[in-house]
């Protein structure tokens, strides 16, 4: 079992080993199409409605989400709904409320903030629907039937490898490296795990002088990025090299928890005059892939967007079916062990990077760039 909130030893996932875990929550309405569902064992009709409740479009991925359940769902015989919650929580409340209103028989959401839902996870489980939790844990709650997402903590651990990696490769000389650290933001429940699966490699390295955050700033508050906004990334990172390294003090590297805020440094580093130092992202989104290939930005991690949707929706499907729920793990969310599904998260680099992206629509066509 894994904890959000924690820095647990990772097990190591076993895709072609997924065990069945949770039952689906029972499909609800009324109607000729839902009572012929329920007497052929289904757990609801198979046109159903399908709410997709999406966090705001601060990430490549979450667009490209939007396009993939919509074509997904309908292709399967779905009636989606997609929406994204871009004015915040408030929005996402009302976006899931609406849902349960429509008569959806499943709702996924890839929360805003997933401590905030409680109210409408209630009502929707009161109602019948079941509730799957997209690529952010919904936590404080027993409203949510199954997680399905990458392995986040894995992913800092990949973060956290390659940053060390990247100096040992690209930094002359010996340790000690001066590092400085980002994380995501306080209110998505993924920032937690990235940011502990980091620091599980670069904790002892610090403990032992291989590293130095010269800044002293090393617990998740005081590194956090409210919204994941680049501009608050940035203003921080323009804050601590003009605080800590205005005296020719190198800074060696950074870790970033995504490509987005990755960017953000860079451009706070270049404003500053400084070595482009070694940065770690994630979401393999094309700046950042194509900054990858120019030898600027170290790594990404590559979450392949058209397989978690997949995923998810085929789980849509087994709780259709009237099947249970697959899994490979447990989260905890703060209140009971949820049922998870995780895929694997791949660490890409200049080296591998027309290999990982091969057959990518949109990102094999980057790597024929750099032919």
């Amino acid at each position: 079992m894994k904890k959000f909130k924690t820095g647990a030893a990772l097990a190591a996932v076993a895709m072609a080993g997924a065990f069945v875990l949770s039952g689906c929550g029972e499909g609800r309405g009324s109607g000729d199409a839902t009572d012929a569902a329920a007497a052929d064992g289904a757990g609801f009709a198979a046109d159903a409605v399908i709410g997709v409740s999406l966090p705001q479009q601060t990430s490549e991925n979450w667009v490209l989400a939007e396009d993939l359940f919509n074509d997904g769902l309908s292709e399967a015989g779905f009636e989606p709904i997609v929406q994204f919650a871009n004015a915040g929580v408030g929005e996402q409340q009302n976006q899931v409320q609406a849902m349960i209103e429509r008569g959806a028989e499943v709702i996924v959401i890839g929360a805003v903030d997933g401590a905030q839902l409680g109210t409408q996870l209630e009502a929707a489980h009161a109602a019948g629907i079941t509730v799957i939790a997209y690529d952010r844990m919904l936590t404080q709650t027993p409203d949510v039937d199954l997680y399905v997402a990458f392995d986040n903590f894995q992913v800092g651990v990949l973060q956290g490898t390659a940053l060390l990696e990247g100096l040992e490769a690209r930094k002359a000389g010996a340790s000690p490296w001066n590092i400085e650290l980002i994380a995501g933001s306080a209110d998505d429940a993924n920032s937690t795990p990235f940011f502990e699966g980091a620091m599980s490699i670069l904790q002892p390295k610090i403990d032992d002088g291989t590293l130095n955050v010269v800044s002293g700033q090393t617990t998740f508050d005081q590194v956090a990025t409210a919204g994941w906004l680049a501009d608050n990334a940035q203003r921080r990172m323009d804050t601590l090299l003009s605080g800590f390294y205005n005296d020719g003090t190198e800074l060696h590297g950074v870790l970033s928890p995504n490509d987005t805020l990755a960017r953000a440094a860079l451009t706070a580093v270049d404003s500053a005059g400084l070595d482009v130092p070694v940065v770690t992202g994630q979401d393999s989104e094309v700046e950042s892939v194509r900054s990858i290939m120019q030898g600027i930005q170290y790594s990404t991690i590559y979450k392949d967007t058209r397989e978690l949707v997949a995923e998810t929706i085929r789980q849509v499907q087994r709780a259709q079916a009237g099947d249970d729920f697959e899994s490979n793990d447990t989260v905890n969310n703060g209140v009971q062990d949820v049922p998870t599904f995780f895929l694997p998260p791949v660490i890409v680099t200049q080296e591998n990077a027309v290999e990982v992206f091969a057959g990518d629509p949109i990102l094999e066509p980057v790597m024929s760039e750099f032919e």
